[in-house]
This record gives structure tokens, sequence and C-alpha cells, in this order.
């Protein structure tokens, strides 16, 4: 029986998770951070996906992106999880796969989910302990965005130049919602 089609509508930003197989480790040292976030980058560019927000946590990823075509994130993260595991498997040494399954993905279908799912990523590793407030610097796999303008937390990372605002963002922050939530 073949698996259910993914629902994907283009133009609207979806939020994308992906978890490690066994909730084990898929970054295991900052290079794996760098490298994950160039083929993401490269993948989005060659089948035109935006991303607004994320977060690589060591065991798994969210991820708020904004497809332009149906199959766009299927196709993007296809080729990342393709690349990724491969560099992944003959980095350290092992085989077999890295993720969960199937990355999951949720259409967002209104301006206050929208800003709720980036404060969702924003506040992950705030809520697992990894820092105690969002703009505790984590390291170079690790970027927040606020709900206006990204904030990099490592020097060490040249991603910023691919996380676009959703374009709701700056009108619901002058709204005030952010702070009503």
């Amino acid at each position: 029986m073949p698996r259910p089609k993914r629902i994907c509508i283009p133009g609207l930003p979806h939020h994308v998770i992906q978890r490690g197989n066994n909730r084990v480790p898929t970054f295991y040292h900052d290079e794996d951070y760098r490298y994950y976030l160039n083929v993401l980058r490269e993948s989005m560019e060659d089948h035109g996906v935006v991303l607004h927000a994320y977060v690589l946590m060591s065991n798994h990823v969210h991820l708020l992106m904004t497809p332009a075509s149906s199959n766009g994130l299927s196709l993007t993260m296809q080729a990342l999880g393709r690349r990724y595991v491969m560099h992944i498997n003959k980095t350290y040494g092992r085989t077999g796969t890295l993720w969960e399954g199937r990355f999951k993905a949720s259409v967002i279908d209104s301006d206050q989910y929208c800003l709720a799912c980036y404060r969702y990523i924003e506040l992950n590793p705030v809520r697992t302990g990894m820092v105690s407030t969002p703009a505790d610097t984590l390291g170079p796999g690790i970027v927040l965005m606020h709900w206006v303008k990204p904030m990099i937390c490592s020097r060490r990372t040249r991603f910023i130049s691919v996380l676009l605002p959703h374009l709701k963002i700056p009108q619901l922050a002058i709204d005030g919602w952010w702070k009503r939530s």
C-alpha cells in the first residue's frame, strides 16, 4: 500500500520536524551542524524553498519553510537527507538510517499559527534546558529567529542570507500579538 501523499501548499509556510532514529544524536560536532546548514541552503535554492526560522538540536531539527511549488519541500528534504546521511555515515563509519522515518510537516494556515511556530522554534532549546533564554549562545548550528529580525547566535555560521522573515511577522509584532500570547 503506498504511503499517503504529503500535503504541501505552495506559498504557505510549513513547520517541518525531523527526528533522529531512536532519538539518538544526529549532530556530533560543530562541523556537522555547518555541513547540514550548507546542504540545506543548497537544497532550498535548487528547489525554491525559503527558510524563515530553524533550530538544530542534537537529535532533531525544526524548520519553518515556505515552498514555491507543491513538491519543493519534499525535494528539498530528500536532497538534504540523502547528502547529510551519507556525510555522517562516511565521517563516523556508520551505516543505515539516521532519521526516524519521513519528516513531519504541518501547513501554517494562519498568522497566529505562524507566529506560534516561530515562538515554538525559538523556545525549544529553553524548554529542553540547553539554555536559559533564547538569546543565549547555543553553538554554530543553532540560530533562533526572532519576531522581526534574525539573530545569529554564533559568528561561525554564514547562513543568515537564507533566513527571511515571513511577510506577516513584522505586522504581527507591531500589532502586539507576540506579547499577548
